[in-house]
């Protein structure tokens, strides 16, 4: 990585070529390792809560399912106006998936294992969201290294500069890279610089690079994981962890997409409404928490059980 002029960059690298035409993606290590981690974080803060590592075993197959179908169905819901036709909300290969899909996805398929092993719901995700928090922070290192969701063009101390490669979404020629964005909006990205145009070849915007948008997640998350953990270690409410993290990063992503070109609806993306919903549910039910335990009188000498 350098640095120059209030920028950062790196070059970009599609595929890791281990012999051969066999090459792997940097996106798809990112991703399995964050799997990987957040497995683990989960078998071990899940016991703690009463919660079984053979049904949380059973649950990851189940999460991995439920991933990927809701990653593609939340975005083919979203960009339903782009396909060409029905068939192409099947081409997951071809890109398409949006990670809020994937959670609630990996959330839904499992509540009836939830139910069936008498478990609450809050009991099952408390544990996992800890998990989860850490793995998205992980697996956007796979986004940086490919160069993906890059957002408009910026001249901010953490603008993130075009050093060569190819970044995912892009054609490059001659160091000079280009991708059409929502709209017929064009972005090209130069070692020197960055300019998004309208599709009649206006300026919208010029800076010294782009928003990064999976670094700003990435720190993002991993603060949200170094919160989790710091509630994690004194008893807590079933319920606070997980919905502190939905407050939390339903936030986040409200911010991040401002600085991207996509979709939107009534003035926000799939991504943002998604998450204004989940941070503005979250906070309530929080909020209403917080003023009931304020609120209800305590006994003399009465010791408050807590969920661990």
């Amino acid at each position: 990585m350098t640095s120059l002029l209030g920028t950062i960059g790196w070059p970009v690298l599609d595929r890791i070529h281990l012999f051969g035409d066999f090459a792997v993606s940097p996106h798809g290590i990112g991703i399995a390792i964050g799997v990987l981690f957040g497995a683990w974080i989960w078998s071990v803060e899940g016991p703690k809560r009463g919660v079984s590592v053979d049904h949380i075993n059973t649950m990851l197959f189940w999460v991995l399912v439920g991933a990927i179908v809701g990653a593609r169905l939340f975005w083919v819901i979203g960009h339903w106006s782009e396909l060409e036709e029905p068939l192409d909300a099947l081409r997951v290969w071809e890109g398409g998936l949006t990670l809020l899909g994937g959670i609630a996805g990996a959330v839904l398929v499992n509540v009836p294992n939830i139910r069936r092993y008498g478990y609450s719901f809050f009991q099952v995700v408390d544990g996992a969201a800890m998990g989860l928090a850490f793995g998205i922070a992980f697996g956007r290192i796979g986004d940086l290294i490919i160069g993906d969701h890059l957002g408009k063009p910026t001249s901010w101390l953490l603008a993130w500069r075009y050093d060569g490669g190819t970044p995912a979404g892009f054609s490059c020629i001659a160091d000079a890279c280009r991708t059409t964005l929502q709209g017929g909006k064009e972005l090209l990205l130069t070692t020197t610089g960055s300019t998004l145009s309208a599709p009649g070849g206006e300026v919208l915007g010029t800076g010294t690079g782009v928003h990064q948008t999976a670094l700003y997640d990435m720190g993002f998350a991993t603060l949200l994981f170094l919160l989790l953990y710091a509630l994690s270690r004194q008893p807590r409410r079933l319920g606070v962890l997980t919905l502190t993290f939905g407050a939390w990063y339903g936030a986040t992503r409200v911010i991040e997409d401002f600085l991207r070109v996509d979709k939107r609806i009534f003035g926000l993306t799939g991504s943002q409404w998604t998450g204004l919903t989940v941070s503005l549910l979250s906070l309530t039910i929080l909020t209403i928490w917080a003023i009931r335990a304020h609120s209800r009188p305590r006994e003399p000498g009465r010791v408050e059980a807590h969920a661990p």
